[in-house]
């Protein structure tokens, strides 16, 4: 019986238990505690957090793909000196006869994951959830300030900082385009590219995108308060003016052609952004903005956390590359944000009679809204009956299109 019982024990996954594998069980309890605990970004966190639980488990039918024969297919279609052929023995219009030999055509049996994933690998859900984006965004506060159009822009300084950083470290220029990525705060937008560019790196690209979207309100002010002084945190702005329903249906059918005239490679991202917001803008479809909004993006972000999360095997997720990576994630993520506070400054600078709170620069990186909440509170401190969240909002949106279109850039120079 004891024979048994060792037998039994031999095939179970105890035995398959490493320490890299207890080194990612603790991670995974870190990253639960952050989300649960401390409500840092849980609907994100917390599926990539599972997820990477998963692949650190001696699994069966979660990622198990294997290639398994599915038989001789005799009959086919098949090409012979650029002319289709039906079947195995071929007539050529000139009589001579064809023969093709049998084929054996085998069919992937996998695990769940290895299908799941492949929404992430076929460039599936990040554009997916920009709809979801697109529908629950208002960009009314950006076309009412255009100019804060620039303070999104601005805001990725840390992209491109970042991506000549990577390079001094050893990083090919795809992974350095991935790394700075983050920068921009786009989760999302960061899974895109680094799926396109460096997917070896997926994991630790999307766990610090993800983490540094939730760590906004303890990153961000230090930096805030470092570049203004009292007085420009005081600045009262003028209020917004109304924005018409027309205007904003031709903004996002505008934005749309133009940013996808300047980086084609953009185009997922930007469209389904716009077609989210065109929906949620025109008022005929809210059983689709409704959608949008909820049942799609709700799966999706289940679906996207858990894949990144599957990536995040303990093999390739501790390596040296994934200190470097944190590391340079927030670096990235603190000269975005020091770059739409800088340019603010600068308007002010240009443009005195009509001033903008600096505060609001910080807002220009794409974590909505949470980024824009933060210049608000920031701006609070300093002076209570100062409403800066509006404000913020212009640069905030402008901060989605601003990311989206620095990875159609990073896609069109990189990977030809």
């Amino acid at each position: 019986m004891l024979q048994g019982l060792l037998d039994y024990f031999s095939t179970t996954g105890f035995t398959l238990i490493t320490g890299k594998m207890l080194i990612m069980w603790a991670i995974v309890a870190i990253l639960l505690w952050l989300a649960i605990a401390k409500g840092f970004e849980p609907l994100l966190l917390v599926p990539i957090a599972f997820g990477a639980l998963i692949a650190n488990l001696p699994t069966r039918g979660v990622i198990t793909a294997e290639m398994k024969p599915n038989g001789v297919y005799e009959s086919a279609t098949f090409t012979i000196e650029g002319r289709p052929v039906a079947h195995a023995g071929h007539i050529a219009p000139d009589g001579t006869k064809h023969e093709v030999q049998k084929l054996r055509v085998d069919r992937v049996e996998g695990g769940l994951y290895d299908f799941i994933s492949q929404g992430i690998k076929l460039e599936l859900f990040p554009p997916l959830i920009f709809l979801g984006v697109g529908a629950l965004t208002d960009f009314g506060p950006l076309i009412a300030m255009p100019r804060t159009l620039l303070l999104g822009a601005a805001a990725q300084l840390g992209l491109f900082i970042t991506f000549m950083g990577a390079g001094f470290l050893g990083f090919t220029s795809k992974q350095a385009a991935s790394i700075g990525i983050i920068g921009g705060a786009d989760g999302p937008t960061a899974i895109f590219l680094t799926n396109k560019l460096a997917p070896e790196l997926l994991g630790a690209v999307a766990v610090a995108a993800y983490s540094y979207m939730s760590l906004v309100p303890l990153i961000q002010p230090p930096i805030m308060r470092l570049l203004t002084t009292d007085k420009e945190r005081k600045i009262r702005m003028k209020s917004l003016r109304p924005v018409s329903k027309l205007e904003k249906l031709i903004f996002a059918v505008m934005v749309m052609i133009v940013c996808i005239l300047l980086v084609p490679d953009a185009s997922a991202l930007i469209a389904m952004l716009m077609l989210g917001n065109f929906l949620r803008e025109c008022a005929v479809t809210e059983r689709l903005v409704h959608a949008a909004q909820n049942e799609i993006i709700n799966v999706l972000t289940i679906f996207l956390g858990t894949s990144v999360g599957i990536t995040m095997a303990a093999e390739s997720f501790l390596a040296p590359e994934t200190l470097k990576i944190i590391v340079l994630g927030v670096v990235a993520f603190g000269f975005s944000t020091a770059g739409g506070v800088l340019a603010a400054k600068l308007m002010n600078v240009l443009s005195p009679k009509n001033p903008v709170n600096p505060l609001i620069g910080s807002a220009g990186v794409s974590a909505v809204p949470m980024a824009a909440r933060v210049s608000h509170v920031e701006g609070q401190k300093y002076d209570q009956g100062n409403y800066l969240l509006m404000h913020a909002m212009g640069p905030n949106v402008a901060g989605v299109i601003g990311t989206a279109v620095a990875a159609g850039y990073f896609l069109s120079t990189l990977s030809r």
